[in-house]
Order: C-alpha cells, then structure tokens, then sequence
C-alpha cells in the first residue's frame, strides 16, 4: 500500500531514510535523520479534502459514491490539487463497484462546475434536488 507518510511513521521511515543515505555513501546518524525527517512531516500542510459517502441507489440498485464537499485552500488553487482529489474519489467508487459519482454544487460556482463538466460530470436535468429544514 503506498500513502502519504505522517509522524507516526517517523520511527520506520527513519530507518530506511538511514539505509537509504548509506547506500549512496553517507554515514548512518539516526538522531540527525530523524530530526531532518521530522521537520519534513511537520510542514506538511493540509491544502484541501474531499469527503465522500458511501450510500445506496434504489435505481441503480448498486452502492453510489457521494462526493460530499471537496475544497482546495485559495491559496493553492489551479494546480491541479481538486482535479486529484476527484480522481482518488474516482478510485474509491471503482473499488467499491460503484457506477456513479453523485455531487451537489452551488449554482455560482462556475469554477467547479467548469471541472466537472471537463471530468466528465453531467449535470442532472432530470431531476431536482429538495431540502427539508428541521427545527426542534
């Protein structure tokens, strides 16, 4: 399984990063690869997410991916960073056997909406979508 390495994995990752620089000739220093490391991990920064849900489709009588919210800081925008995350949705709804993507946008974002529809997305004409407020 390859996935994005966190703090946790500092101790094991350590030690191949050890084996790693005395294979090209530098000596072994664990504390100081450690470190190195470390600061590496931390400055990861979380720059966007997609939520998904797995739920069910009476008419397609298969399980359906919702991709729930996806965001992509301001900051790091148009680089590709929300086109990976669909894609990595994308994987999950294969895995899961499932035929579809489902999401909701705002009828504003034409940045997103231009992305979907460049992803392959359809917009649903067909049928429209219904809120119910609850108040206690």
């Amino acid at each position: 399984m390859i996935r994005k390495a966190t703090l946790n994995d500092l101790d094991a990752l350590t030690v191949l990063f050890d084996q790693y620089l005395v294979f090209y000739k530098k000596p072994t220093d664990i504390k100081t690869h450690k470190n190195y490391l470390k600061e590496r991990l931390e400055n990861n920064k979380a720059i966007g997410f997609a939520l998904n849900y797995i739920t069910f489709s009476s008419l397609l009588l298969s399980k359906i991916v919702i991709l729930n919210d996806i965001f992509v800081d301001s900051k790091i925008r148009k680089k590709g960073t929300a086109r990976e995350l669909i894609e990595e949705t994308k994987k999950l709804a294969l895995e899961i056997g499932s035929p579809i993507i489902r999401l909701r946008t705002a009828k504003n974002n034409f940045v997103a909406q231009n992305l979907y529809h460049k992803m392959g997305f359809i917009r649903d004409e067909h049928l429209y979508g219904y809120d119910l407020t609850l108040t206690k």
